[in-house]
């Protein structure tokens, strides 16, 4: 899987040409509307960048990277505004945001801004997930139970820590779609859900912590 990248713009011209312009440059990318998508995205999924809007429906961009902030996400934002005074721009990165660019933009800037951030040291390493005897560290990947690593594919990880990082809560099927697959429609549209879940329940095997199905809804993990 490539670099997941968060899109929030509420001009749905402008959003499809900056979805297929990253999607171009290499990016799986999760492009939302609006200010409260935004910011569920991001306390949803550890995303490696994202790219918001300053001027949105619901929150504008500089309240959903306050809101960000202020619950722990450390995702690199670049900020997206027609807005170009100091005083805006001042206002933007003391929001936290970690790089602006002022409309109109060539989309070859925005690609190499973004590449920029990628190459900045993480400002924290993300701690451990855990839950019962399952425990997955974001920062190598690894998944353990009981203390006995498990090998799951891309997919099953990204499904599982999806799990764990919204637990209690249930996690609905087209969030994994979106979070998990590059083809959201696809995935939600066929089994292939199921599959993914029955094969990483079997990998994981038996212990204090299980994944449930919420019929009509979708999964959680909950522990013993």
């Amino acid at each position: 899987m490539g670099v997941r990248v968060l899109l929030a713009e509420d001009d749905p011209g402008l959003r499809s040409v900056l979805e297929r312009g990253l999607r171009r440059g290499g990016y799986v990318v999760d492009a939302v509307p609006d200010g409260t998508s935004a910011l569920r995205h991001l306390c949803a999924y550890p995303y490696e960048v994202a790219v918001l809007d300053w001027r949105m429906p619901g929150m504008s961009g500089v309240d959903v990277l306050r809101e960000a902030r202020r619950v722990g996400r450390v995702s690199p934002v670049l900020l997206l505004t027609a807005r170009d005074t100091t005083e805006d721009r001042v206002e933007g990165l003391d929001a936290g945001a970690d790089d602006y660019l002022v409309k109109p933009f060539e989309l070859a800037e925005l690609l190499a801004r973004l590449r920029a951030l990628q190459r900045r040291p993480p400002a924290a390493l993300p701690a451990l997930l855990r839950l019962g005897d399952v425990e997955l560290d974001p920062s190598t990947r690894e998944v353990r139970r009981g203390g006995v690593p498990i090998t799951l594919t891309g997919r099953e990880l990204g499904v599982l820590e999806l799990l764990l990082r919204w637990q209690p809560r249930v996690v609905d099927r087209r969030a994994l779609a979106l979070h998990v697959w590059d083809d959201e429609a696809e995935a939600v549209g066929s089994n292939t859900i199921d599959v993914h879940l029955a094969r990483l329940r079997a990998k994981l095997g038996p212990g204090t912590a299980r994944i449930e199905t919420v019929r009509g809804v979708g999964y959680r993990i909950v522990a013993d």
